[in-house]
């Protein structure tokens, strides 16, 4: 399990969610970019040599300085707010507790709805993006029994299998998360 002993800052949000949209910035390099720099928004503001200095390989370090050009963190978070949405990191008292104990835990996750701790009891469900007819009745019935017995569905919201199990929890009339 990751250790994880800084707190972010709410205020920081908007640049957790501007690292997020680089390519190749995952768990490693957030909690390297976070414990180097204390803060992303500090981590946001360093120039292409305070990158390679605080430890990144100077390939990350330039995509990183490349797309900071490209990226408003203000315009990022208020898209995530425009659509209804909100981020929370593994900083975060409502970030699932059962996520922080894997090993490649998203630092950041988008939530549109509520995350409660009944959410606990869950199961994930995925599968390939074209089924066959055979593997997508499976899919449903499996899915819609198991959200049938209170468990709720998680899935990546793709096509094929990933839908079906969604489909199959909402018509179960139970809670299903993407």
């Amino acid at each position: 399990m990751l250790e994880l002993t800084l707190v972010a800052d709410t205020s920081d949000i908007k640049y957790w969610v501007a690292f997020n949209r680089i390519p190749r910035i995952g768990r490693v390099r957030f909690k390297l970019l976070e414990e180097r720099f204390g803060t992303l928004e500090q981590a946001w503001r360093a120039g292409l040599s305070e990158l390679c200095a605080a430890g990144l390989d100077s390939r990350t370090a330039r995509n990183i300085a490349t797309r900071k050009l490209q990226i408003d963190p203000d315009a990022e978070l208020g898209g995530v707010v425009d659509y209804g949405a909100r981020a929370i990191t593994w900083h975060d008292d409502e970030y699932p507790t059962r996520l922080k104990e894997i090993y490649d835990l998203p630092p950041v996750l988008y939530v549109l709805g509520e995350l409660r701790s009944d959410d606990e009891r869950s199961v994930a469900v995925v599968g390939t993006r074209g089924p066959s007819a055979y593997g997508r009745e499976v899919a449903y019935q499996l899915t819609h029994d198991i959200a049938r017995s209170g468990v709720t569905i998680v899935s990546g919201l793709a096509r094929g299998v990933d839908a079906i199990a969604h489909r199959a929890a909402l018509e179960a009339d139970q809670r299903t998360i993407a």
